[in-house]
């Protein structure tokens, strides 16, 4: 019988986690069977995903209705159910993450999206949430902006488990490795342990590949001497920065300045790969999963694609082999003036929209629930 692709990932030093949650995942023993027979290692959730979940299924209705009665409002009905949600997943770990002793069985709860740009409040919702979870194997995700590095660096400090999300570009994710090496000294520094302390760098890919190739499209069609340039270059800038950031993945983590640190039993903050279900339908279902595959490092994947790589993924290491070729991607798209750096700032405006726009249609959901409460009940 053939093997699983999926576990085979993880001989090769990759995690797989699920980029999906729901009620019924949980209660129906899938999630447990994933686990068991996929090798699942840990599971991410965002706004847009809890939104699908709570609206779009009546899984919800009667914890729903109970809040109301009890008198809640839609923003502490979204923390209820969501913290619910991600606890019971987390129990559903839990064996794995003590197995692992740590390294892997974490579920990931977002502060409030819009937040995104609010240093002190992100730091306080964070705290709150993390207090409220009262799980040690679960993350915080906070978005990559300006105004989350410091964050980064002040919740990771208080020890704090930390998703670092909607992460684009490479100036940036230097930046967030480096925020969370400074929160990892400064602990470390007062004496407190480091050993318990994890955190992910979620580096969002199809996503570059999705807003980059319409204007490679448009070059192309120009019928210019750069025509031919922008044809080959379809289709290859999110692996190629995928590919570099792992290379500064290697530098920041191996040198000298985290060596004492992780002598002091602290976690690298491995980098995990976001945003990998394939969007174009004229790229390979599994063109995000296949290219990124190297050690110590995780890809969230959606349910179509762990179905997808289950059926035919071919597991082999190529992250690293690709370097020589990434630089040029890269050389390639400065030509064509293309400026990286522009595109990832802008897929972090969307992104933030992105995960706002759910979040805003959850609350008017909920809100709207709450006026259609039967009559007679109580709200006490």
């Amino acid at each position: 019988m053939k093997s699983n692709p999926l576990k085979q990932l993880e001989t090769l030093g990759q995690s797989v986690w699920l980029d999906y949650i729901r009620r019924d995942l949980i209660a129906s023993g899938r999630l447990q069977h994933m686990i068991q027979e996929d090798g699942l290692s840990g599971m991410t959730s965002n706004p847009s995903i809890f939104e699908k979940a709570i609206a779009e299924s009546q899984e919800y209705d009667e914890a729903i209705g109970a809040l109301l009665i009890r008198g809640k409002n839609p923003k502490e009905i979204y923390e209820d159910l969501t913290m619910r949600d991600v606890q019971s997943a987390a129990y559903e770990f839990g064996s794995l993450y003590e197995k692992t002793d740590g390294k892997d069985g974490y579920v990931s709860l977002e502060v409030n999206p819009h937040l995104a740009h609010d240093t002190q409040g992100t730091i306080e919702e964070a705290r709150r949430l993390w207090t409220g979870l009262n799980c040690s194997n679960v993350l915080i995700k906070v978005p990559a902006t300006q105004e989350g590095l410091p964050a980064i660096q002040q919740l990771i400090d208080e020890g704090i488990n930390i998703n670092v999300t909607l992460l684009f570009g490479l100036s940036r994710y230097r930046q967030v490795a480096e925020a969370y090496i400074t929160g990892i000294e400064a602990r470390a520094a007062r004496g407190e342990a480091v050993n318990h302390v994890a955190s992910v760098a979620s580096f969002f890919v199809s996503r570059i590949d999705s807003m980059v190739d319409p204007m490679l499209e448009k070059i192309a069609a120009q019928e210019s001497k750069k025509t031919d340039l922008a044809k080959e270059t379809r289709g290859q800038a999110a692996i190629a920065c995928a590919v570099l950031a792992y290379q500064m993945f290697k530098e920041l983590f191996a040198g000298g300045r985290f060596k004492k640190l992780a002598g002091q039993g602290a976690f690298p903050q491995r980098l995990l790969w976001a945003s990998t279900g394939t969007k174009n339908p004229d790229y390979n279902d599994v063109k995000y999963v296949e290219a990124l595959i190297g050690p110590d490092t995780i890809n969230t994947l959606p349910l179509d694609t762990i179905d997808a790589y289950r059926d035919h993924g071919d597991p082999q290491l190529r992250l690293e082999g690709n370097v020589k070729e990434a630089k040029k991607i890269m050389a390639q798209l400065a030509e064509l003036g293309i400026s990286i750096d522009k595109v990832a700032q802008q897929l972090e405006d969307e992104g933030v929209e992105k995960f706002n726009k759910p979040f805003d249609k959850l609350m008017e959901t909920l809100t709207k629930k709450s006026h259609e409460k039967p009559k007679g009940e109580s709200r006490s």
